[in-house]
């Protein structure tokens, strides 16, 4: 079995569930949820609650996106969804949307995960979006995003053992 996966598509393509498939023979996930509570929104306490019925209970939560002690440290397998969610949330940490200046800060934690992700002992699945395959976006912000984005998804790429497109529920490999 790789031990470093990457899982890349669109919206509701159902990265999601191929990862928590890929994994399912475990009895003991860590399952680390980059996205945050947003406890005043009902639509995204739903999206969370959908994808909390589908795991195992034996599974373990873990909320953040520290993920490179995750990375370093020793443990069970880590599904990780998902990693743009990671982006967006990295980037309001560092300020980068109210100052675009600062986005070399993002792209050392980039390359800080990277190296995390290329080095660690533990089998790993993370989901991502491509955002990238869309239209050019109107503003320098989402531009930036969708750069990082980029950048991210083919940084990890290039250190997984295996990288698996999902589209529609299919998911096929990408070599």
């Amino acid at each position: 079995m790789p031990d470093r996966t990457l899982i890349l598509g669109g919206a509701r393509s159902g990265k999601s569930v191929a990862a928590e498939r890929l994994l399912s023979a475990e009895p003991d996930v860590l399952y680390v949820a980059t996205g945050g509570n947003d406890s005043g929104d009902a639509e995204w306490a739903a999206r969370v609650a959908k994808h909390q019925a589908r795991r195992p209970s034996s599974w373990g939560l873990a909320e953040t996106i520290d993920l490179v002690p995750l990375l370093e440290s020793p443990g069970p397998p880590l599904l990780i969804d998902c990693l743009t969610l990671w982006l967006s949330r990295t980037m309001d940490a560092t300020n980068v949307w109210s100052d675009l200046g600062r986005a070399d800060l993002v792209e050392q934690q980039i390359t800080d995960l990277a190296d995390a992700w290329s080095a660690t002992a533990r089998r790993v699945v993370a989901v991502s979006n491509d955002v990238g395959s869309g239209i050019v976006p109107a503003d320098p912000g989402t531009r930036l995003f969708r750069d990082l984005m980029g950048r991210l998804n083919t940084t990890i790429s290039l250190a997984s053992d295996q990288v698996l497109w999902t589209v529609a529920g299919r998911t096929l490999p990408l070599t």
